[in-house]
């Protein structure tokens, strides 16, 4: 996968000249260094630089700023011809007022970055700006055995970066897939630490969705730092990803309010945002798939959210989000009409024919250094498969190997193909109907 280095994008947020293009309050600047020197105890510029993500200049100025006021207050003295820092330190009346802003919020850190500021980036990088090829897509598929023209199916609807619903018989590899889409996207977009807005602060960065490529720490050593080609206050990630299943219910797609430390963190859907957003197994939430699709019909056809803050005040965020549902239901029995107009794409992924079944099987068996025997193939294909109307999965080869090795490995013999085997391994992939008396 090739990922575009920061410097070939052109959609970058300018660099930070002055305090003002931060575009955030002085008072909020000022409770934010200071709740970040009393929690995470950094001393010098250029500590208290990175900690809170701002350039060196322009931390100086708020540091100086908070010594007008009393609230900083220096260490010792910096000579011409010493290559230390000076240190500063919170006065009592700085401790005092960070004492204060902890108890309205414990954020502290980055700088957070506006949210309208964040919705002109979000335009800037959108995932539906980017030129996908079949090449591409390929390419992040190469390891998979995908059923004929699904990939002239997946090509438009990716490259589209609207909505995708993948539906079909259990384990043929739908989450494969869906994986396989978002690797398919391998450049990278800004994603802002944090968001302000209406004065409330929301983290965005995850380090479970967001894989950071550059954090603008290798530009920021000593007092002669480079200066970054972007704001600082933004990481260079791969496009993020949101993989959800079974677990996900309505309130994972609202912002997630800490009572306890007074600070929000941002939403599923949100943190996805320039990216992809998974729902696996649609259909196996508490929530009835028609409450969840509803949930998405307004940011699906307008581009945007709505959310809310403790308060009830309600504001728009960006919704640039590729959302792929995946399912082994028929769409019908999920959804209304209403519903399924608004999901741009449906692709339908079939179990594999047994041609496809048998590059699979062979693929697999190689790869965990299992040799092929021709009888047990024909045992396979011939006394079991019509026992289930020759239905193939694409799971089916793991499986079944998988439980010969492990009939091998308890029986002390060589990891190998007999009929016998296959008719052990067989009794778990179906269990047999029948009426158990209780």
């Amino acid at each position: 996968m090739n990922i575009q280095t920061p410097q070939t994008q052109s959609f970058a947020p300018a660099p930070l000249r002055k305090l003002s293009d931060t575009g955030l309050p002085m008072v909020m600047m000022r409770d934010i260094l200071l709740k970040t020197m009393f929690r995470k105890s950094v001393e010098h510029t250029s500590e208290i630089a990175q900690a809170i993500c701002l350039p060196i200049p322009l931390a100086q100025q708020l540091i100086d700023a908070a010594r007008d006021q009393a609230l900083i207050q220096a260490t010792g003295t910096l000579h011409a011809t010493s290559s230390s820092e000076m240190g500063f330190q919170l006065t009592d009346s700085g401790k005092a007022r960070a004492l204060d802003a902890l108890s309205q919020s414990e954020y502290y850190g980055a700088m957070p970055v506006p949210l309208e500021d964040y919705k002109e980036q979000t335009k800037r990088q959108s995932i539906r700006s980017i030129h996908l090829t079949r090449e591409m897509l390929v390419g992040s598929m190469g390891h998979l055995i995908l059923p004929d023209g699904l990939i002239d199916q997946l090509g438009p609807a990716v490259g589209s970066g609207r909505s995708v619903l993948m539906y079909g018989p259990p384990g043929n590899g739908k989450s494969s897939i869906a994986e396989g889409i978002r690797a398919a996207m391998g450049d990278t977009i800004y994603m802002p630490r944090s968001l302000s807005y209406a004065g409330q602060v929301i983290t965005m960065y995850d380090p479970i969705v967001h894989t950071v490529v550059s954090d603008g720490t290798e530009a920021s050593t000593g007092l002669r730092k480079t200066a970054l080609a972007y704001d600082s206050r933004y990481l260079i990630c791969t496009r993020p990803t949101v993989m959800t299943g079974g677990e996900l219910s309505l309130s994972m797609l609202d912002l997630n309010y800490n009572a306890v430390s007074r600070t929000y963190q941002a939403s599923l859907q949100l943190k996805s945002t320039g990216g992809v957003f998974i729902v696996d197994d649609l259909g196996r939430q508490e929530e009835p798939p028609q409450a969840l699709i509803n949930r998405w019909i307004v940011p699906l056809e307008v581009g945007y959210d709505i959310l809310a803050l403790q308060s009830g005040e309600k504001f728009e965020v960006p919704f640039d989000t590729l959302v792929v549902f995946s399912t082994n239901f028929h769409p019908n029995e999920l959804f209304d009409q209403a519903a399924l107009r608004r999901i741009f794409f449906k692709v339908k992924i079939d179990g594999p024919t047994q041609e496809q079944f048998l590059k699979i099987f062979a693929m697999v068996a190689r790869k965990k250094k299992i040799a092929l025997d021709e009888a047990s193939l024909i045992h396979l294909l011939k006394s079991k498969y019509p026992t289930v109307n020759n239905v193939y999965a694409n799971y089916h080869a793991n499986f079944l190997l998988d439980q010969i090795i492990a009939i091998c490995n308890f029986e002390g013999i060589p990891h190998q193909l007999r009929p016998d085997l296959i008719d052990r391994a067989w009794e778990n992939l179906y269990v047999k109907q029948e009426v158990i008396v209780h």
